[in-house]
C-alpha cells in the first residue's frame, strides 16, 4: 500500500472516529513461542502512530522487540459493522515514569471523576513503562456502506451477474 493510499483510508471520517474514540483495540503479534497472540489494549492515536503503553516487563514487550510486525483491529461494536484493520511495525521504548500517552488512552475509558485517582495510582505503581508506537503500513476500513470485505464483494458480484 502506498503512503497516499494509506492516508486516504486513515483520513476517512469513520476511520478518524474509530481512531479517536474507541477505548480498546485488538493487537495481534507473534509471541515468544512463535504462536500468534491477540490481546485487547488501550491506545491513543497521535496522527501518525498508535501508542500503547504497558508494564516494562510485559511479555508483549520482549515479543515485539524480536518481531515488530503487528496487526490491529478497531471495532465500533455496531451493526452494520464499522471496523478498521491496520498492519504495521511496532517500536518499543522504555521510558521513566508514566507516559502522557498512557494517561490519554485511559481518559477515553475512565470516568472524569475517577481520572485523578487513577493517575495517582499509576504514578505510584510504575517507575518505568514500555511505550509501543505502531506505525501503520497498511489499512482497510469496512463499514458495509462504502466498503465491504472482498469475499462479500465477490458474492454480490456473482449474484448480480
Amino acid at each position: 500500500m502506498t503512503p497516499e493510499e494509506l492516508l486516504r483510508v486513515l483520513d476517512k471520517p469513520i476511520a478518524r472516529e474509530l481512531l479517536s474514540s474507541a477505548g480498546l483495540m485488538r493487537l495481534a503479534y507473534t509471541g515468544r513461542d512463535g504462536h500468534p497472540r491477540v490481546i485487547p489494549v488501550g491506545f491513543i492515536w497521535d496522527g501518525s502512530a498508535l501508542n500503547v503503553c504497558t508494564a516494562e516487563h510485559a511479555p508483549k514487550v520482549a515479543a515485539l522487540r524480536r518481531d515488530p510486525r503487528v496487526a490491529v483491529s478497531i471495532e465500533a461494536g455496531t451493526q452494520p459493522p464499522r471496523d478498521l484493520f491496520i498492519r504495521g511495525k511496532a517500536d518499543v521504548e522504555i521510558v521513566d515514569g508514566v507516559p502522557p500517552e498512557y494517561l490519554d488512552a485511559n481518559r477515553k475509558v475512565t470516568p472524569p471523576e475517577k481520572m485523578a485517582e487513577f493517575e495517582v495510582q499509576v504514578r505510584e505503581m510504575y517507575d518505568r513503562m514500555a511505550k509501543i508506537r505502531i506505525r501503520p503500513e497498511w489499512a482497510k476500513l469496512i463499514d458495509f456502506e462504502t466498503t465491504v470485505p472482498q469475499a462479500i464483494e465477490e458474492i454480490i458480484r456473482r449474484k448480480s451477474a
